[in-house]
């Protein structure tokens, strides 16, 4: 993403010389200036998409409303070819990237960070990559974005993998955008405990969907106001892993809590059951356990584990965990206190909100994995069930729910606080 970044620098370099070159800036110029600083970026926009082919061959087509720059690459297990494309609009069909074709089983798009977008393809086997390019418009046809892949078999795939010689395969996220708010200029250290409020999915990941309405922006919503709450009794620091539609990977989230010495960090999710396996309703919490709670937990922690995959980072590249006994005891304790936050949390929300037949549970979540932050997550209900859906739209509820969430975080830090003071 980095040449990402020298295009978008170039062709910024460019307007700016453009102005000069033409009688410096008219007022036609600064006029325009103005109406894009007051509407925000005109970005390209994606109007439509076509498949063809068959599992031999197998084209991707992309109609835009001017020429971008673009950088493809393939991944394994499981397979999966990835587009990298500065920031796009997408006005495609609600449909689109549903139904397979060829080697595409399906593909998805979105937003992975400010000012860069992805497509990703799932594939039906090994592929690689025979040309990807971007057309200019001609002949009275758009600027077209092309992916055309080739069936192979793992050998040539591996082959073609390591011949890519590309030694970092995640997304081009440079640093981790850590969102808070500014400090006024000169004042005191702020020592406040820090609150991580952690909406999930975003941006290419939609998480759970039904109808229109995604997980991803459910819980954005629900998560800001929850900060805005926090926020205003100004006893913490609140830190948001994000503020818009951006895809974070997992372990940048947790990143994020243990950079920011973070004292609290809080996950907001909202399930779904797959179609044909019956109906739930209800929040449940969440905290990390090496072995889940029941089958519904690990059915859970697998699904929102795959989160990364979904975006297109490279999972084998992830750490592995230190096996040190400093650590293990660490986690002991840490679970300790999550587990009292859930216990908390559900004692507040049940006079807010429907709660799940059984509340508490545990799971291998990764978002959750930090080893010195007390973690839990939270789903706030299933969007599979109307009801909860119905709840998870309404400000009333949110509104409610926001209240006891922030309550039972006061009553976690207050015998936090009180457990710190020695006895006389």
């Amino acid at each position: 993403m980095a040449s990402l970044t020298n295009h978008i620098q170039l062709f910024s370099a460019v307007l700016v010389s453009a102005a000069v070159l033409f009688g410096g800036y008219s007022n036609t110029a600064r006029a325009a200036e103005e109406t894009t600083a007051a509407i925000g970026p005109v970005f390209p926009v994606a109007s439509d998409v076509r498949i063809a082919g068959d599992d031999k061959q197998t084209r991707f087509i992309l109609d835009l409303d001017k020429k971008i720059p673009i950088r493809a690459f393939a991944l394994a297990d499981p397979y999966r070819v990835v587009v990298d494309l500065p920031q796009v609009t997408f006005r495609l069909d609600s449909g689109a990237g549903t139904a397979a074709r060829g080697l595409i089983k399906a593909f998805r798009y979105g937003l992975v960070m400010p000012g860069g977008s992805r497509i990703v393809f799932d594939l039906n086997g090994p592929a690689k990559i025979k040309s990807a390019y971007a057309l200019d418009p001609a002949n009275g046809q758009p600027a077209r974005l092309v992916v055309e892949l080739e069936s192979v078999d793992r050998a040539t795939f591996d082959q073609a993998l390591a011949a890519d010689g590309r030694s970092e395969l995640r997304p081009a996220i440079e640093t981790t955008a850590v969102v808070t708010r500014a400090a006024a200029p000169n004042s005191a250290p702020d020592t406040r405990p820090v609150v991580v409020i952690d909406p999930g999915h975003g941006g290419i990941d939609n998480g759970t969907q039904a109808g229109t309405e995604t997980e991803k922006s459910l819980v954005l919503s629900f998560g800001l106001a929850l900060r805005d709450r926090i926020e205003k009794a100004g006893k913490y620091r609140v830190v948001m892993t994000r503020t818009d539609d951006t895809f974070i990977p997992l372990n940048d989230r947790v990143k994020i809590g243990r950079n920011q010495s973070a004292a609290l960090f809080v996950s907001i999710h909202a399930d779904a059951l797959p179609r044909g396996e019956g109906d739930a309703q209800g929040a449940t919490i969440y905290t990390l356990s090496d072995r889940a709670s029941d089958a519904e937990a690990e059915r859970l922690a697998d699904s929102e584990n795959k989160a990364d995959a979904i975006g297109g980072v490279n999972l084998t590249e992830e750490p592995t965990d230190v096996a040190d006994i400093l650590i293990d005891l660490a986690q002991r304790e840490t679970r300790t206190f999550s587990n009292h936050l859930a216990r908390l949390l559900v004692g507040e929300m049940k006079n807010t909100a429907r709660m799940h037949k059984h509340p508490l549970k545990s799971a291998g979540f990764r978002v959750l994995k930090a080893p010195d932050v007390p973690s839990v997550l939270i789903e706030l209900g299933y969007v599979s069930n109307k009801a909860d859906l119905q709840q998870l739209v309404s400000e009333s509820w949110r509104s409610k729910t926001v209240g006891a969430i922030a309550q039972a975080i006061d009553a976690f830090f207050a015998r936090r606080v009180v457990s710190a003071v020695p006895a006389n």
